[in-house]
């Protein structure tokens, strides 16, 4: 017969990472990596950015793994991921830097599709439409539809259970429905 492994959980190779086992990180990086990465795309489209931040995640894993066990691995791994990207796109990264010092200027920042959007509504009605809001609902909103988060992320982000997560995501699109036709 053949030998069955059994494939080690996520939290098994978090707590192997912690332990030192370069396997257990790669095996992390293999399955997290593309979903990162696809992730990210949706935020900005320069994939060199993406590359170094999915590279400067995994080196941040590495070099401080949790102490604690982490429940939700995908969660944490995009939380340190967005944090990343967001200190790139705001030249708090090492790129951004280098170019400063090497050229005495800032990287070009390419707006993501959400950005553009958003953009797009700083006027006219869609804009007051989601000012009007309560604010619970609008951050909800924001959190699932512009951010990109699971509705179990935005759960933790906005420390809420997941059914008031829908909820107020599920009320606030109502809203928008009605007073925008």
């Amino acid at each position: 017969m053949a030998d069955q492994r059994e494939t080690p959980s996520d939290a098994c190779l978090v707590r192997g990472i912690a332990e030192r086992d370069r396997r257990a990180c790669a095996e992390l990086y293999r399955r997290y990596a593309p979903w990162l990465a696809a992730r990210l795309g949706f935020r900005c489209s320069d994939e060199a950015v993406i590359d170094d931040v999915i590279q400067d995640v995994f080196v941040s894993i590495w070099s401080r793994p949790p102490r604690d066990d982490v429940d939700d691995v995908a969660g944490w791994i995009w939380r340190i991921g967005y944090r990343r990207l967001i200190d790139l796109q705001r030249g708090a990264g090492l790129r951004a830097r280098l170019q400063r010092r090497l050229f005495g200027q800032r990287l070009p920042h390419e707006p993501s599709a959400e950005e553009s959007s958003l953009d797009d509504l700083d006027d006219g009605e869609p804009a007051r439409a989601l000012a009007r809001l309560p604010v619970d609902q609008r951050a909800a909103l924001r959190a699932t539809a512009v951010e990109g988060l699971t509705m179990a992320e935005a759960s933790r982000l906005l420390g809420v259970p997941v059914g008031t997560i829908k909820t107020r995501v599920q009320r606030a699109r109502r809203k928008l429905r009605e007073e925008l036709g």
